[in-house]
């Protein structure tokens, strides 16, 4: 379940990154005034593929759910999670809906564009976050006690880092450049649009963000306590993310953002966030004996 998520996500994104996102026009649910579009463009396939997908996931999840009250007593954590997940992507599918119907899409700049796609990422990241503790709880994953208030506050941080790469995405997306020389110029134009005077603070909350979520990996390897096979797998897989994921941004800076680049980067993105999610119900240092 989780795994297909991701994949609704990385084609979401390959929706925005090719243009695709005005595909289906205006219509919501149908494409074009149709159920199923006749004749279409290939920016029509791409959105309604997406469209399709989400369709499957929402059936999924809904199964989910109702595996999880079959499954788990009241007041159990991976049926809390189940539910959460439920909640989350029909927000998702909402947000997405209103993507279409406010045309926030195509070649549109407006700063209404860029708060509902942060918007829109948020609710992702909470959907993906439930979604992996549903998976975690439900065998057999338990935090002990509270959480380490040092890797709690990776989250916000690296929700932070997240939107300021959707925004820097969007303007690689409408205002794309042809040499780093120009990238840079553009960056520091006062005549630029907002997306791309924005898109500067994306490296450097990135760079103190993987600095932060190395640390916060280190600390919990170095922890005085009987260190938990899980935990520490986890604490390893958050600082190799947070390595990969500052390269890739840096490979992305330097090959102009191309799209199979941007799905990289999302994904090692994604992938750190779930890291980050479930180091941080397993990060309460265990007693010695």
């Amino acid at each position: 379940m989780l795994g297909w998520n991701l994949l609704v996500v990385l084609w979401g994104a390959f929706v925005r990154a090719s243009g695709s996102g005005a595909g289906c026009g205006s219509h919501w649910p149908l494409c074009n005034g149709e159920v199923v579009p006749v004749a279409p463009r290939i920016q029509t396939i791409i959105e309604f593929t997406h469209r399709m997908m989400t369709g499957v996931d929402l059936l999924a999840v809904v199964a989910l759910w109702l595996w999880s009250l079959r499954n788990f007593s009241r007041g159990d954590q991976a049926r809390k999670m189940a539910l959460a997940s439920f909640v989350f992507l029909i927000t998702e599918a909402l947000l997405g809906a209103g993507l279409v119907l406010f045309n926030y899409v195509d070649q549109d700049a407006s700063v209404g564009r860029a708060f509902y796609l942060s918007l829109h990422l948020v609710n992702t990241l909470l959907l993906l976050g439930a979604l992996a503790l549903t998976a975690w709880f439900s065998s057999d994953g338990r935090g002990r006690g509270s959480p380490s208030p040092l890797v709690t506050a990776a989250l916000p941080v690296a929700i932070l880092v997240s939107v300021t790469g959707a925004i820097a995405a969007l303007g690689d997306t409408l205002f794309p450049a042809t040499s780093l020389a120009q990238g840079f110029h553009q960056d520091f134009s006062g005549a630029a649009n907002f997306l791309i005077r924005l898109r500067v603070l994306h490296p450097v909350f990135a760079v103190l963000g993987a600095l932060y979520f190395a640390g916060t990996s280190i600390f919990v390897l170095r922890s005085r306590s009987i260190l938990p096979a899980r935990r520490s797998r986890l604490a390893i897989c958050v600082l190799a993310l947070s390595l990969a994921q500052l390269s890739a941004g840096a490979i992305n800076v330097i090959l102009l953002a191309p799209i199979w680049m941007q799905i990289t980067h999302l994904l090692l993105a994604d992938s750190l966030w779930i890291g980050l999610v479930l180091l941080a119900v397993e990060a309460q240092p265990r007693p010695l004996p």
